[in-house]
């Protein structure tokens, strides 16, 4: 039941809950309070709206955002928490003190400072949102951008300030207590001081050598510094936060090009939680700023995402566009209609090509490019067998999806039969359980799902932990678990330090990363999951949830993987290990490998996965693997060669692009200069109205 209500009214935690509930039950029982009257019951009423508030409002929750849609925002609630008090006032017979004046013209004056407050926040917050943001873009040397304000001043300032009235509210219950004035005027004195303070401590960064420069003056240099730059690989993403993900996979592939690399970004929240990275990276909101933007020297524009702002730069003819996608599965988005608006869409694979052929959607075979896919360089191969070890089997569920489909994800149906049997095994196997992120964000079937297999894992575990047939090397497990210590506190410090202590302006300024700190945190990165997978016995069930280790570490520690259709096992094929896919939509073994190429080289779950002991057999005996073969020759036709590498063959696809854009603008130059009017011109020509003929 509670955690229904947790979902209706989606808090994070019961605790969130408890405190919305206490905060709503809270005003009611000032009113009673207050007409009783009571002043202690009023105070104790008071002090649990005041901490419900804070509590909620640190934590972020959407209950209490959802109240200002209500009105019963922030302000009002406030506001009624006075006027309830001025009503204890009243019925306590002091309207006719002078306590009860000074309480009305306290809040008055207090109200009165809301003004000016709220607007010289909006107003700092306005001016340091710059038009463009950046990282790794030299914008300092050619800009001045002044510090941010403290972040106590500007961090849930509304709250803060509002927050102030507890000084005048504790002073004038006091004075009700005890009969007397002073308290309460005293009280009065200090929220009106402090509030004063608040204002004025907030005007020094509204003028002078504290305004950032404006829009004209910032858009100015970032066109300065990029015909320094002469940038002529762009990889352009737009998304929510959650498709952050998407731009993520690509950033090491980035880095890696033989041509000058630029990131440009559509969204903020996006820059936000970017992965770090040395290429630099430009985020323009406004589709008027990009489209003006001076991007002459840019030859070819890879998106990874189809979105609606592809369009602004997509309109650009003197660069080549090309569609890499964020991953390759035989989901209907791999051959998404809108494709065929890009020059050439580029695949890991064969596969690729044929799903584009199948589909028939207009995206012309010759336009198609079989480049790999650079992002599965981390994953080791392996074969053989495990040398008397106990074998890890990865689960990694995709999620339900938004559209209902049982097929989706093998949580719902399959899930717990597949763990079950897989803890039950004899001989005994490792189980790791990595859920899709998204995981129950859709369907509460398929969260309660997700709980029970935790719990599952989690209690296998620990049983293993009393099981004289598993020993742990705890000396080993000590070092491990105080190297994680020690990697986690040097990644820390050499980390936290861009973007995090000041505002978008202040981390533009200072957002030119250090080429060596990146170099040793990826070598520390690499330390810290080499020292995870120590810190626990190889032989222990493992749920493995939050960004690391990442997927790709799990595959390496992993001796065969059970999944759901999604670029996971596609990805995994790069090991060349052997996987099972679950048939949850029960479509049956040809037909689920007729729809869907990713599996037909994998063992086929129906929903009781009676069928997990080939998938076994295969790990504990090379010989016992019937398709290893397949494998093979699957992995070749999903991903390409192996040979040359999938990056040469991505840098080899990037420069024979840039030819042909070079070509063609060249083409374009020559005709401009024959007198000949060219593509662009024709276009423009085009475009306008023309006078109607008499």
């Amino acid at each position: 039941m509670i955690s229904t209500a947790i979902r209706v009214a989606r808090v994070g935690s019961a605790a969130e809950l408890a405190a919305a509930a206490l905060m709503m039950l809270g005003y009611p029982a000032l009113m009673l309070a207050a007409l009783v009257p009571n002043v202690y019951a009023f105070a104790a009423a008071a002090a649990v709206t005041y901490l419900a508030d804070h509590y909620l409002h640190r934590k972020g929750s959407y209950l209490v955002n959802r109240l200002s849609k209500v009105r019963a925002g922030l302000s009002i609630r406030f506001l009624i928490r006075q006027l309830l008090l001025i009503l204890l006032l009243a019925r306590m017979d002091l309207a006719d003190n002078l306590i009860y004046y000074g309480a009305i013209a306290c809040f008055i004056a207090f109200y009165g400072l809301q003004a000016p407050h709220g607007a010289l926040v909006t107003l700092i917050r306005n001016r340091r949102r710059m038009p463009v943001a950046t990282r790794n873009v030299d914008l300092e040397s050619r800009i001045r951008i002044p510090d941010a304000p403290p972040p106590g001043l500007l961090n849930r300032s509304a709250e803060k300030m509002l927050h102030l009235d507890l000084f005048a509210v504790i002073g004038i219950l006091v004075s009700c207590a005890v009969d007397n004035s002073v308290a309460g005027f005293v009280g009065i004195g200090i929220t009106l001081l402090l509030g004063s303070l608040y204002v004025l401590a907030l005007v020094p960064y509204v003028r002078g050598s504290k305004i950032p420069p404006n829009a004209d003056k910032v858009l100015a240099a970032v066109d300065e510094w990029l015909r320094d730059y002469r940038p002529d690989t762009v990889l352009y993403f737009s998304g929510s936060k959650d498709s952050t993900y998407q731009v993520n996979m690509w950033l090491e592939t980035m880095e890696e090009l033989d041509s000058k690399p630029l990131i440009i970004l559509r969204e903020r929240v996006i820059l936000q939680s970017l992965a770090p990275t040395t290429v630099p990276v430009i985020c323009v909101p406004g589709g008027v700023h990009l489209m003006n933007m001076d991007l002459n020297t840019v030859r070819v524009a890879l998106y990874a995402a189809n979105v609606g702002k592809n369009i602004h730069l997509l309109r650009v003819p003197t660069m080549k566009h090309v569609f890499i996608g964020h991953g390759d599965s035989d989901k209907l988005a791999s051959v998404n209609p809108f494709s065929k608006v890009y020059d050439e869409v580029w695949t890991a694979g064969r596969a690729g090509r044929d799903r584009y052929a199948i589909a028939d959607v207009g995206v012309r075979d010759e336009d198609i490019v079989e480049v790999g896919r650079p992002q599965l360089a981390p994953i080791e191969t392996r074969q053989g067998a495990v040398d008397g070890r106990i074998p890890t089997i990865l689960y990694a569920p995709t999620w339900e999806g938004w559209d209902g489909d049982p097929g989706n994800t093998s949580l719902v149906l399959a899930g717990e039969n597949i763990v079950k049997k897989l803890i039950k095994a004899d001989p005994p196997v490792r189980v790791l359980y990595k859920p899709h992120p998204f995981t129950g964000t859709v369907s509460a079937a398929a969260g309660a799902a997700h709980r029970r297999i935790t719990a599952l894992v989690e209690k296998a575990a620990l049983e293993r932990t009393t099981d004289s047939r598993f020993t742990a090397d705890t000396a080993e497990q000590d070092t491990a678990k105080a190297d994680l210590v020690r990697i986690e506190a040097r990644i820390a410090e050499l980390s936290g330090t861009v973007g995090e202590k000041g505002d978008e302006a202040e981390a533009t300024r200072d957002g030119v990363v250090d080429v060596e700190r990146h170099a040793e945190v990826a070598r520390l990165r690499a330390e810290w999951n080499d020292a995870y997978w120590r810190s626990f016995g190889s032989f222990e069930h493992r749920v493995v949830t939050g960004a690391e280790p990442r997927l790709y570490d799990c595959f390496n520690v992993s001796d065969a993987m059970v999944s759901d259709i999604s670029s996971v096992v596609s990805d995994f094929i790069a090991s060349g290990k052997p996987y099972a896919v679950a048939d949850s939509a029960g479509l049956g073994v040809e037909e689920f490998k007729r729809q869907n190429t990713a599996v037909r080289a994998a063992v086929i779950l129906s929903n009781k996965a009676t069928e997990l002991g080939e998938l076994l057999a295969a790990v504990r005996d090379p010989a016992a693997d019937k398709l290893a073969a397949d494998r093979k020759e699957l992995k070749q036709y999903l991903l390409g060669p192996d040979e040359p590498t999938s990056i040469e063959q991505f840098n080899t696809a990037v420069a024979d692009l840039a030819r042909k854009a070079g070509t063609r603008n060249l083409g374009q130059e020559s005709r401009n200069a024959a007198g000949v009017p060219g593509a662009d011109e024709l276009s423009d020509a085009l475009s306008t109205p023309q006078p109607p003929t008499v």
